[in-house]
């Protein structure tokens, strides 16, 4: 009884599935990666192939192919076909004949073959020994990914123009999208012999955690480049072409998946590594002579207007001032403004300066009226403009009063009028 039922069986399955069959998948969504192919029929009753088996594909089988799909044909475990074009595949290689797909002439081969399968079914006791699929995947870009570091992430600042390379910690989040380029691989890898459909968040999680392990070496690439922190997000192309390269074996090799566009919606560094990089950076612009002296002159300038608002008086707060000067070794800004335009060393003597100090009232070369301080800057006016100490009265020379008498002094011998 059981021999005869296998044998009906056999007959029955054979003839069942040589029906040509119309495969197709419907759309996939953004969160379905892979699904299984469907047999389409009829629902109106219409329909013959109503009996075949869902996992056999008999030869001329029709195989629908969307836009933005990539079909493969699995047999045995194994992949046999695939194709990545939009558009109509006919299955022409399959182990299952058809009655009604071949060469012409060729019925009778068709029949013989159908009769071995007959045999081959009935050692299964009726049923067909083998598993044939179709599995269609989603090869449009998966968007909508989102990221954030929990905890800080290194980030090499690199400005090759102030010799500046130190590493600070910042935090970023955005999005990213991914998509499967390699299906083959994602189908051995990743889904396998789904039975219905492969969605994202099965594998959403490890890719992310994957992603912000790689961040941190795809910064370091990008931070090479000369890129700075906060211009990050303009160069996401860049940073999406370091995260490949970063993540080419655990995904391109090993999962069929790329990164197709990263995303930065905000880049921050914490306030103490900020704070950092000005104080660097300012250090670095004081390497110029000329950036020094103008510095030098702002401070200048704002210490004299509070030397002149000192609660104890003007005189104290330019002695106070003359004293500062004579700490910091007589560094003046235009000994800085001539090492700037190439006129020799900051430190080093200067026109109206020997070797062993200033020169009292050297004025070579300098504009009429000139005459040098005890701290070694040139002036024209009443003060020093370095340390505010007044003009020596015995450079002027000998005088004459209005009332004819030639003096030396502050003050006219013969009618007491002060010196002009």
């Amino acid at each position: 009884m059981g021999l005869l039922r296998a044998g009906m069986g056999a007959v029955g399955g054979v003839l069942a599935d040589s029906w040509r069959d119309y495969f197709y998948c419907d759309s996939l969504d953004a969160d379905t990666l892979a699904a299984k192919g469907s047999k389409r029929t009829s629902s109106q009753g219409r329909s013959s192939n109503t009996h075949g088996e869902d996992n056999i594909i008999s030869n001329g089988s029709v195989i629908a192919v969307n836009e933005g799909q990539f079909m493969i044909i699995v047999e045995q475990g194994a992949v046999v076909e695939a194709c990545g074009e939009a558009g109509e595949f006919v299955f022409d290689s399959s182990t299952e004949p058809s009655l009604l797909f071949g060469e012409a002439g060729s019925l009778g081969e068709r029949v013989r073959a159908s009769f071995e399968r007959v045999g081959a079914r009935l050692s299964f006791g009726g049923d067909a020994g083998k598993d044939q699929r179709v599995y269609f995947f989603n090869a449009k870009e998966i968007v909508g990914n989102k990221y954030g570091t929990a905890a800080p992430v290194p980030f090499r600042v690199v400005d090759g123009n102030i010799g500046l390379d130190v590493d600070i910690s910042v935090r970023c989040n955005g999005e990213y999208s991914y998509r499967i380029v390699d299906p083959l691989m994602f189908y051995k890898n990743v889904c396998g012999n789904v039975e219905g459909t492969y969605t994202r968040d099965k594998i959403d999680s490890q890719l992310k955690s994957e992603l912000l392990t790689a961040l941190q070496p795809a910064f370091a690439r990008i931070s090479a480049m000369g890129v700075r922190y906060s211009a990050v997000p303009a160069h996401t192309k860049e940073l999406a072409q370091a995260l490949n390269e970063e993540l080419s074996d655990s995904w391109g090799q090993a999962r069929g998946i790329e990164v197709a566009a990263f995303g930065v919606n905000s880049i921050v560094a914490s306030p103490e590594d900020e704070a950092l990089i000005k104080d660097l950076q300012k250090a670095a612009v004081m390497r110029d002579p000329t950036m020094a002296a103008a510095n030098l002159a702002a401070s200048q300038a704002d210490a004299m207007r509070m030397a002149a608002s000192n609660s104890a008086g003007a005189a104290v707060g330019f002695m106070g001032m003359g004293m500062a000067n004579a700490l910091g070794g007589g560094m003046n800004m235009q000994g800085l403004y001539g090492m700037g335009a190439g006129g020799g060393t900051a430190g080093g003597p200067r026109e109206g300066m020997g070797a062993g100090g200033p020169v009292p009232g050297a004025t070579s070369g300098a504009a009429p009226g000139a005459w040098t301080c005890s701290c070694g800057t040139q002036n024209t006016g009443r003060f020093c403009g370095n340390c505010g100490s007044p003009k020596p009265q015995s450079a002027g020379g000998p005088w004459t009063c209005s009332c004819g008498t030639q003096n030396t002094g502050r003050f006219c011998g013969n009618c007491g009028s002060p010196r002009p």
